[in-house]
């Protein structure tokens, strides 16, 4: 698969390798650099150094060898569908759900739910392993996800997650009180460079993002919080709460999984959802109620 990626303002000095494993999803450092030792990226037909430091306007080719197709087998996953026309579908995702295979998760994912509910209408754009995915959401963070059932508007709803004309609002319960009730968080994320599993605030390597967040009410030791997304980086919330001191309770990557109000992982998720419909142009919203953890939660907090 050829893929070609542009360096941004905020891209300048990274690290080629870094830089890779950034901008394309499910890829390591590690085989970014075997793809550039291996001459499969060149900048202007030129094979290029693993170190090499990138520039802002810098258009690379990457080469990807399609991976090992996996086995897709329809399964009846029961879904919390929201609404669903001939071009999309709204669902709520509950906590604990794995949105697409991967290896550890071959199977019981939503994809599979997707593929027995939508038969082959799916959308192809995602890739043979995340048919109809428009965005994701961690496997234990719930609320509203939007899917494709068809290429057009596949392409018409990923475009708007890039202009921002999409947009999705976050709900959740923090360690402690930002010291600001309203505030905006814009800090660079990247991956990490002590743990390959975790994202961090980082200046190597790293992607603009935005969150902006408003304490919804405020008790001895928590609040709760909504957020809204600008940019879309990978663990963006959980990331950002957790470098500004406040991470999400429950997280058990960010928060250091400390056992606390009965929760079982992150409390964050996805409350609403706002979009243009890629036929009608008709703009449309969704919010979703907060599930029995969340509110659970909540509760043990209010009584004290």
């Amino acid at each position: 698969m050829t893929t070609y990626l542009t360096a941004e303002a905020e891209d300048a000095g990274a690290r080629l390798d870094a830089f890779l494993a950034d901008s394309l999803e499910d890829m390591s450092r590690s085989r970014a650099q075997q793809l550039i030792e291996e001459g499969l990226v060149t900048l202007e037909g030129a094979a290029v150094k693993k170190n090499r430091r990138v520039s802002p306007g810098e258009r690379y080719r990457a080469e990807v060898p399609e991976p090992e197709a996996l086995e897709l087998t329809p399964e009846d996953i029961p879904l919390d569908i929201v609404y669903e026309d001939a071009d999309l579908i709204v669902l709520n995702k509950p906590k604990g759900l794995v949105v697409h295979p991967a290896p550890g998760h071959p199977s019981g994912t939503l994809v599979n739910a997707l593929l027995w509910h939508c038969g082959d209408t799916l959308s192809g754009i995602g890739g043979v392993s995340r048919p109809g995915i428009v965005h994701r959401l961690d496997m234990d963070t719930s609320g509203l996800m939007l899917c494709a059932k068809n290429d057009r508007a596949h392409r018409l709803l990923s475009a708007q997650l890039s202009d921002r004309s999409l947009s999705r609002e976050y709900e959740a319960i923090l360690r402690g009180t930002p010291r600001e009730a309203e505030g905006t968080v814009d800090a660079p994320i990247g991956r990490s460079p002590r743990d390959w599993k975790k994202m961090a605030v980082t200046a190597q390597g790293s992607r603009r993002a935005v969150t902006r967040y408003r304490v919804l009410e405020a008790y001895p030791g928590y609040s709760y919080v909504r957020c809204a997304l600008e940019t879309g980086r990978t663990h963006q919330i959980r990331v950002h709460m957790a470098y500004i001191g406040h991470p999400v309770a429950g997280d058990p990557l960010y928060g250091g999984g400390k056992p606390e109000l009965g929760l079982t992982s992150q409390c964050l998720h996805a409350r609403s959802i706002r979009f243009i419909h890629p036929s009608t142009g008709e703009v449309m919203s969704f919010d979703s109620e907060l599930p029995e953890e969340f509110t659970r939660a909540l509760a043990i907090l209010r009584g004290r």
